[in-house]
């Protein structure tokens, strides 16, 4: 989605670090390094988002407090420090303050800095008020005078201070210097001293994280909706919207937080993390309660048992990530119940997301981070195996991704051609060792009992068919990207793909199994037929069914079964479908009179496949065709599945050690084998 004019602005300036240096009396530790900067200098900036050029007005600019945070590349979880002072001096916003958090960033700052690496600051701003200057029109702005287009941020509310690696304001530099512990060095003067660079600008919108801009590059042109960038004043309008929603949702959160507070004094520290990260990160009100309700849940036993009625359901969870995956709702309904699709409904109606969900178990199981910017402890926390302990019930991650995953693999594998169906037989197999079955053509014809005689046991006859399940799969991960992006597409899409190359493995492997017929279809089996005169037509359809019905079984007794599938490749299918539904035939070109009815319409079911005029396969024709009987009769095909798993499966699991992730696996376990060559009849169609 394009983003609109943003209404936050972070200004890149260049920091130089020094370390802290020792006491000079040899002793006692060293004071915390300070840093001084020019972090803007009033001139005009180009920041993505915005048409023209942004000059921010230093007067209009609001600084809450003297103490701001200060952290690395605007993130609220890798704190550095805290500025102590900060002012408008000559037009420009000066800072200065300290590196006082204790964290791997800060130290890294600090260490790098000592190397000369040269550190960059981004501040972040938001926007208040707006105005276009026009074409040729002049303003003046910091005590310098500037000529349209350009827009004028009158009034901007400063947040936070960042330390970035990349950009550089012209006229901007910082150090940072060490206070000793018993004398203090004078600050450098960052104004005495000019750095050339590249000016840079992170534009970032309340919902988004920053994103750094080479502001020497031209703004990109962009649209959004019905309102074009070359249109000032409806983008003003925006900002403006934009802006009274943002102190809307702060507002609704810290009302929120407060109220929650007042109920649950022990989610002081949690809830308060919580909170920041919520407005930090421009969480909507509705996504903060449901992750204060989540926060909540994991304090079982410190604020008291929570009612059986909280408890979450895994059919709850798993239907919303269903739905999110776009299911539709009569097979969401069918497969979960009505109550299950509305509570899922109910609790995330926003939607939920793959790493919202192992938040979700993570949090069960004691964890106290924030997802994505911990993914091995996210992970760790998650696939624990404690969920009835943490107050869920019927619910484990590993299931609950294996369930969504099968259902979207069933999606695929079910949109795939499964003509397969049609004319095999089908049956359940217990292990992977090779089954036999007999031929339905034994000697079961009932003899007559004389009285006070005994009857006779059946044979099951001398001709028997083998078959053999064999497992087929491949493996798949969702990887660290797809868990910071929050790719549900990886739980969904990926496994309706694998649904997919599952059905299309079966396919080749049935396919391959039933063209490779030419010492099955023979004229020696009485099933076979070639010439002119097989071509699909009436009198090839009556030659077809006669010889299928004159076959007999091995004890010389007609078969007695009669065939009901016509099997036609792609292009023999309209000319079937028209033998089969018309009553009349009539050859206009024919002199002579003749019958004009139709003696097979609806007699056979036309049934086609795109395999067998596929050159692929050994014995693909586009000419051949097959009557069948039915499968569960006389099946000339057999698909025998391990345990009548007629669906590919997919199981997850963690990934391993060295793969920062989840992998999962599909696989199939099915056999496919030629059975009784009396189920059918093939006529090739030429000679």
């Amino acid at each position: 989605m394009t983003k609109t004019t943003p209404d936050i602005l972070a200004i890149d300036c260049e920091v130089a670090i020094e370390a802290a240096a020792p006491s000079a009396e040899g002793g006692g530790e060293s004071r915390l390094p300070r840093f001084s900067m020019i972090a803007y200098t009033g001139g005009p900036i180009r920041t993505l988002g915005f048409s023209y050029p942004v000059v921010v007005n230093l007067d209009g600019m609001k600084i809450p407090t003297q103490r701001r945070p200060v952290r690395f590349q605007h993130s609220a979880f890798e704190g550095v420090g805290h500025t102590e002072r900060i002012a408008v001096e000559d037009g420009q916003l000066i800072a200065e303050g300290l590196v006082s958090r204790d964290t791997p960033a800060a130290q890294e700052i600090v260490a790098s800095g000592k190397k000369g690496f040269p550190w960059q600051a981004s501040i972040g701003a938001s926007v208040d008020e707006l105005e276009f200057i026009k074409r040729d029109v002049a303003v003046t702005v910091n005590g310098r005078k500037f000529n349209g287009p350009i827009y004028v941020a009158h009034k901007t509310t400063l947040n936070e201070i960042s330390f970035v690696d990349l950009g550089a304001d012209q006229q901007t530099q910082a150090r940072i210097a060490a206070q000793h512990h018993k004398e203090t060095q004078a600050m450098p003067d960052p104004r005495n001293t000019q750095t050339p660079g590249t000016a840079d600008v992170t534009a970032a919108d309340t919902a988004s994280d920053d994103t750094t801009i080479d502001a020497t590059q031209p703004a990109p042109q962009r649209r959004s909706g019905n309102v074009t960038a070359s249109d000032p004043a409806a983008e003003i309008d925006q900002i403006t919207a934009r802006a009274r929603n943002e102190a809307d949702r702060r507002q609704r959160i810290q009302a929120m937080t407060a109220e929650v507070l007042t109920q649950r004094p022990e989610l002081a520290d949690d809830l308060g993390r919580l909170a920041h990260a919520a407005l930090e990160a421009g969480w909507k009100p509705d996504k903060y309660q449901l992750e204060v309700m989540r926060l909540s849940r994991t304090y079982e036993g410190v604020g008291g048992p929570r009612p059986q009625s909280d408890r979450v359901e895994g059919s709850i969870i798993e239907a919303a990530l269903c739905m999110a995956g776009g299911l539709d709702p009569e097979t969401l309904t069918a497969q979960f119940g009505e109550r299950t699709v509305e509570a899922a409904s109910r609790e995330y109606r926003h939607g939920l997301g793959l790493c919202e969900t192992l938040l979700i178990f993570a949090q069960a199981n004691g964890y106290r981070g924030f997802g994505r910017s911990d993914l091995k402890g996210l992970l760790q926390f998650a696939f624990a195996n404690d969920m009835q302990a943490a107050g869920f019930s019927t619910m484990t991650l590993p299931g609950i991704l294996s369930n969504v995953a099968n259902k979207f693999l069933r999606a695929g594998f079910d949109a795939v051609e499964s003509t397969w169906r049609d004319i095999a037989g089908i049956r359940s197999v217990r292990d992977f060792k090779q089954v036999s079955s007999y031929s339905l053509t034994g000697g079961f014809v009932y003899e007559e009992i004389a009285p006070g005689g005994e009857l006779k046991h059946a044979t099951v006859g001398e001709t028997a068919y083998t078959n053999q399940a064999k497992t087929y799969g491949r493996m798949f991960g969702i990887d660290r990207r797809d868990l910071i992006n929050d790719d549900l597409d990886a739980l969904t899409a990926v496994p309706r793909r694998l649904g997919r190359g599952g059905a299309l493995k079966l396919n080749d492997v049935f396919w391959a199994e039933f063209l490779s017929n030419a010492a099955f279809f023979t004229a020696g089996n009485n099933n076979y037929a070639d010439g002119v005169g097989t071509a699909l037509g009436i009198d090839a359809l009556t030659q077809a069914e006669t010889m299928f019905l004159d076959q007999t079984d091995p004890d010389g007794h007609p078969l007695a079964v009669a065939p009901v599938i016509l099997l036609v490749p792609n292009g023999l299918y309209v000319p079937a479908t028209q033998i089969m539904n018309s009553t009349e035939l009539r050859d206009p070109s024919s002199t002579k009179k003749t019958p004009v009815s139709n003696p097979h319409a609806g007699k056979f079911r036309p049934v086609r496949s795109s395999y067998l005029s596929n050159p692929k396969y050994t014995g693909a024709s586009g000419l051949a065709w097959y009557i069948l009987a039915d499968p569960a009769d006389m099946p000339v095909v057999e698909v025998a599945f391990l345990n009548g798993q007629q669906q590919p499966t997919v199981e997850s699991a963690d990934a391993d050690f060295n793969n920062l992730g989840i992998q999962m696996r599909g696989y199939h376990d099915f056999g496919v084998a030629k059975q009784e060559p009396r189920g059918g009849v093939k006529m090739k169609g030429e000679a």
